[in-house]
């Protein structure tokens, strides 16, 4: 434990330094990623899949310990570049399979950069429907008529889809249908989850011929130093040749109104990113469908998606000296 802290120490040391050099906001926490896949069949094969978040342009991420009840090997997969644990076992033996995974996070605000061309691979990919998010149809008529007029090029597009989709959506997880990032639901019912309002972007910016990502994880409360977090976040971005990428925030931005300059252009600190991309192969291949989006651990049990698994995720800053009543509060 005294090493531990140590090293933690050292880090937001390090972190502080690096923020206070380069003046851009930072934020550094422990993540810890647990679950519990309860009630497995006796004698039956079990396969456990973990997101596993990794380093990248905007977050520094160290794997501070992983156990499981099954022994963990890392992989990716292909398409995303989508990093993961994976267990298995041929006949599971217990009644309940528990894993946590702890990451040391330093987490920057970012902007538009890394001007560039993509891969023709991965442009041909970042054009292309996904299952639930078209590139034809109601939502590329919507595009078209929001960049009619519009002079500028494909930032200005963006920016134009994006007041759209900020416009005509509200953020509201009344009713179903929400939450599978569905654009044909979001411009029906016009409401839904960060999923949703994200979906509508990128079919309609696809559909203008705008390389656009999807990329999911969790939010950091910012009122709190500790505390559970109860679900994702997700958001997405769009390239341009003359800017690179270019972060959008759209549901932050729906329901913070004063941030709506910044959630154009800007994702902040509070963040940690674990995989990009829909419709996700894993690796190894799972026997199900494709995944939609990959945030929580996909298990299967018998060769099918087994859904009985319980999760608990949870955030402390660096730094941060909690006590017994500052933790009773949070």
């Amino acid at each position: 434990m005294q090493a531990f802290l140590r090293t933690l120490f050292v880090s937001l040391c390090l972190a502080q330094l690096v923020s206070a050099q380069s003046g851009v906001p930072e934020r550094h926490f422990t993540f810890h990623y647990a679950f519990t896949v309860r009630n497995t069949h006796p004698g039956a094969p079990l396969r456990v899949w973990i997101p596993l978040a990794h380093s990248g342009d905007f977050q520094t991420v160290r794997v501070v310990s992983q156990t499981g009840d099954l022994p963990l090997r890392q992989t990716r997969e292909s398409e995303y570049a989508d990093e993961m644990l994976y267990a298995e076992t041929a006949k599971a033996d217990k009644d309940a399979y528990n894993f946590e995974v702890i990451y040391d996070v330093v987490r920057k605000q970012s902007s538009a950069g890394g001007v560039g061309t993509l891969r023709a691979a991965e442009q041909k990919r970042l054009l292309s429907p996904d299952k639930l998010v078209p590139t034809t149809g109601l939502p590329a008529e919507l595009a078209v008529k929001q960049v009619a007029g519009v002079k500028g090029g494909d930032y200005d597009k963006g920016r134009a889809m994006y007041e759209y989709v900020l416009a005509n959506m509200r953020y509201d997880k009344s009713g179903t249908g929400w939450g599978h990032g569905d654009t044909l639901y979001a411009c029906n019912a016009k409401h839904g989850n960060c999923t949703d309002f994200h979906a509508l972007f990128i079919s309609m910016a696809r559909s203008q011929n705008i390389p656009s990502r999807f990329e999911i994880g969790f939010s950091v409360p910012t009122d709190k130093h500790s505390a559970d977090i109860a679900g994702y976040h997700c958001w997405a971005d769009f390239y341009t040749k003359d800017r690179g990428w270019v972060p959008v925030d759209i549901s932050e931005a729906w329901k913070h109104p004063e941030q709506r300059e910044f959630f154009f252009g800007h994702w902040d600190d509070n963040r940690v990113q674990f995989s990009a991309g829909r419709d996700i192969t894993l690796s190894p291949k799972q026997d199900g469908a494709p995944l939609n989006y990959f945030v929580h651990p996909y298990v299967e049990l018998d060769r099918q998606e087994y859904p009985n698994v319980s999760t608990h995720f949870s955030f402390e800053d660096v730094g941060y000296e909690q006590t017994p009543n500052r933790a009773a509060v949070n």
